[in-house]
């Protein structure tokens, strides 16, 4: 049974932010600028993204009701009554509670009578995953229509607070280092949503899921991503290990932190797992008329059209197609929000019977997932 994206959601929280007023919003930790910012700021060239918190540090939206937004704004475009929504789906990277799932805190939000749920936990490819499985739920014919959400409200982790009750501890003596900074000038916030049923929608376009696949590379590569340890070889505590929250957040255990030595394992894993779905006969590049792939910063781009080009899997340039620079890098929201935008740019006028090739990969220990779209129109 084929299954289609037929309407399409995005919130994205305050005003753009631009490059110079981002540390003025998340804080100058100890009063002191960063000396880190500019450069990665550089790399990643990200001219404006979105926070969903003030310049008090203060939160505007919580997780849950970016969520929301997003999926209201999805369904009030469907041509389907949110009653017929069979099943919902809600991925992100952190919720607003550890438990419970960010899944029955939406519904509760959207007003959503009974009806199946499934939270996915991860970071970028939650979504892919929660995706997945509403896709496979309707292939088994067990709802009509599902609903699929992925919000991130990374900025509540990189205020400055955050860091200055870490500065006390040994690691953050003299600065903090540049694991535990790089994500703070990476990452910002925002929701997307996908509304997914049996049917194509009677009007305007929508995208049939051809397939979905991922490959998680864990078993061989160390944490490279992650929040919950102090990031350190020598002690294997988690958060929860510490005999009270306060230690583990003095001792920096509950920073984002991200080992940039690894990153490039991602790139070489991503395009060799795009090239195995060429030679399974899954993927032909001469047939992929749009590429959309999140990667996290502009730095990333060239090597992976060089990686694509060596591995004789290339996609030409000027089918890539990316928000990036506009809307941040909102990590499992990220490919969601990037649909929504694509389908209602100017840029790119999407015809019938075009094929949409979908790359997220993720960098937290490891796991690459892709996608492969085809319009179709009412």
């Amino acid at each position: 049974m084929s299954v289609y994206i037929t309407s399409t959601g995005a919130f994205l929280p305050g005003p753009p932010i631009a490059i110079e007023e981002v540390e003025g919003v998340l804080g100058a930790v100890n009063g002191k600028p960063s000396s880190l910012r500019v450069q990665i700021q550089k790399a990643n060239k990200i001219q404006t993204r979105h926070y969903a918190i003030d310049a008090n540090q203060q939160t505007t939206h919580s997780n849950t009701e970016m969520a929301a937004n997003a999926a209201s704004q999805c369904l009030d475009r469907a041509f389907v009554a949110k009653e017929n929504v069979g099943m919902l789906a809600v991925a992100t990277t952190q919720g607003d509670l550890p438990a419970p799932g960010m899944a029955s805190m939406v519904q509760a939000e959207l007003g959503l009578a009974e009806l199946e749920i499934l939270t996915t936990h991860g970071i970028c490819s939650s979504s892919m995953m929660a995706l997945k499985a509403a896709w496979n739920s309707l292939r088994l014919d067990e709802h009509e229509a599902a609903l699929v959400v992925s919000s991130e409200l990374a900025s509540r982790l990189l205020k400055k607070q955050r860091y200055e009750a870490a500065t006390k501890s040994t690691f953050a003596e003299k600065r903090i280092d540049f694991n535990t900074e790089f994500l703070r000038w990476m990452l910002s916030d925002g929701a997307g949503a996908l509304l997914l049923q049996n049917k194509p929608a009677p009007k305007g376009m929508s995208l049939r899921i051809d397939w979905m696949r991922g490959f998680s590379h864990a078993h061989a590569f160390p944490t490279c991503m992650s929040v919950g340890s102090a990031g350190r070889v020598e002690d294997a505590r988690t958060w929860q290990d510490y005999d009270s929250y306060a230690e583990a957040e003095i001792d920096g255990a509950l920073l984002l932190r991200q080992d940039v030595r690894l990153l490039d394992n991602i790139l070489r894993m991503g395009v060799d797992g795009y090239l195995r779905l060429v030679q399974e006969g899954v993927s032909k590049p001469l047939d992929v008329d749009h590429f959309l792939c999140h990667y996290s910063s502009h730095h990333f781009r060239d090597k992976i059209l060089d990686l694509l080009d060596a591995a004789g899997v290339g996609i030409p340039e000027e089918r890539w197609w990316t928000n990036l620079y506009t809307r941040g890098n909102t990590g499992a929201a990220s490919l969601f929000i990037m649909l929504d935008e694509f389908l209602r740019t100017d840029e790119i006028e999407v015809k019938e019977g075009e094929k949409i090739l979908c790359f997220v990969p993720e960098s937290g220990r490891f796991n690459t997932t892709y996608m492969q779209l085809t319009v179709v129109k009412g």
